[in-house]
């Protein structure tokens, strides 16, 4: 989880480097790509993240009712 939180941040990071830093001639179209490309690593990396959660949270409810249907 943590790794995917360190990605998606790097991620972040990078699009950031590239549309603040640009490269002169044709800033606009490579900023736009890069903003593109980090805003999809970005978006892949919360669906997982929120897949990850989703699934501690199932496996924590199923943990719980099975234990309070035992007693």
């Amino acid at each position: 989880m943590k790794n995917v939180l360190k990605i998606g941040f790097l991620a972040l990071a990078f699009g950031l480097f590239v549309t603040a830093c640009g490269s002169g001639a044709g800033t606009t179209e490579s900023t736009d790509s890069a903003t593109e490309a980090a805003t999809e690593a970005i978006d892949s990396t919360a669906a997982v993240a929120d897949s990850s959660m989703n699934a501690v949270a199932d496996s924590a409810k199923s943990a719980i009712d099975s234990a309070a249907t035992q007693h």
